[in-house]
């Protein structure tokens, strides 16, 4: 048996899951998994807040593409390239000259392989980056705390902290307040 490398296959967009368990399902009913390491869809979770309601969502890394950990041998190729829906095959190079080219399979540099596996390692437990369709100027309605009710305009957001810096007039003064995204809804 030689050895397994991580090569980088093609999807149709957004069918990147269901391509990897048709996949899987085809090498398990092929009886291949001796030749297969692992399948992933490298994807990084994130706290995505829209009208004020947090939402664990999933961002794929590399959407359109799934990564494979292979010993490719002809049979497993021909299940990749024709038997998989919603699978257009591997990033390939050409091999040969003149007339007579060929679409080769390249498997990726073991770097690049480290790379993405500790992304994906490091992403696997920690839910990260609040998203939020805040920007600078918008309005918006204080929906907890002690100024619940009170409306005002976006000055300043800081993603990282998940804080937003709102100017609220009160008693005919403006006023900055620091509050948490899920503090505030959009007007």
């Amino acid at each position: 048996m030689g050895e397994k490398k991580w090569y980088v296959l093609r999807t149709a967009g957004s069918k990147e899951k269901k391509a990897k368990d048709y996949l899987e399902k085809e090498i398990e009913r092929s009886g291949l998994q001796d030749q297969v390491g692992q399948i992933l869809v490298p994807a990084k979770k994130e706290i995505v807040i829209k009208n004020g309601k947090r939402k664990e969502a999933e961002r794929l890394l590399f959407p359109g593409y799934v990564l494979i950990e292979a010993e490719l041998t002809p049979e497993l190729e021909y299940i990749i390239r024709n038997l998989i829906p919603g699978m257009s095959g591997f990033l390939t190079e050409n091999k040969g000259t003149g007339t007579q080219t060929e679409r080769v399979p390249v498997p990726i540099r073991e770097d690049e392989v480290r790379r993405i596996l500790g992304e994906v390692d490091e992403n696997a437990d920690s839910i990260t980056v609040a998203q939020t369709s805040y920007e600078v100027g918008d309005s918006v309605k204080i929906t907890d705390g002690p100024f619940n009710g009170f409306g005002g305009t976006v000055d300043e957001i800081d993603q990282d902290r998940s804080k937003l810096k709102v100017v609220v007039v009160i008693f005919g003064r403006k006023t900055l307040l620091e509050l948490s995204f899920t503090q505030v809804t959009k007007e």
